[in-house]
């Protein structure tokens, strides 16, 4: 089996809307099991979230996500962003396309320095996202 490295995001109360919410724009399957199904909490106000979620996409993306606990703290964003790299510019603009619904963007889609095409946004979620897409090598 592959090692893989997989983003897993926290959400408080949201985590079925923002794993939908990546559905629509990575396709594949999600799975999403709630606290009351696991059995993993005996707060009544927690049977509905997620307690754990995942995505693969038709491409073998995996993303991951659940809502934090009542008893948790949650602070969102901020210290870690999701990049989503390759060469294929329709696949990587449709993804980007689609993350910028509702979305703060705070590096436009244009190529960068580098030669690459890169931008950068903050899902509705919260979520930082950075999309770069290889240049022709020189």
């Amino acid at each position: 089996m592959t090692t893989r490295l997989n983003p897993y995001l926290s959400f408080r109360d949201t985590a079925r809307s923002a794993m939908e919410f990546y559905h629509s724009v990575f396709g594949g399957e999600l799975t999403l099991s709630t606290f009351g199904e696991m059995h993993a909490s005996e707060d009544p106000a927690e049977a509905d979230k997620i307690m754990h979620g995942m995505l693969v996409s038709p491409t073998d993306l995996v993303l991951m996500g659940a809502d934090t606990p009542n008893s948790m703290e949650h602070t969102p964003g901020g210290s870690f962003s999701v990049s989503l790299s390759g060469e294929d510019e329709a696949e990587l603009r449709g993804y980007w396309e689609k993350l910028i619904d509702g979305a703060t963007i705070t590096a436009p889609l244009n190529t960068a320095p580098w030669g690459d095409i890169f931008g950068m946004c903050i899902d509705r979620f919260g979520v930082n996202w950075l999309v770069n897409i290889s240049g022709t090598p020189s």
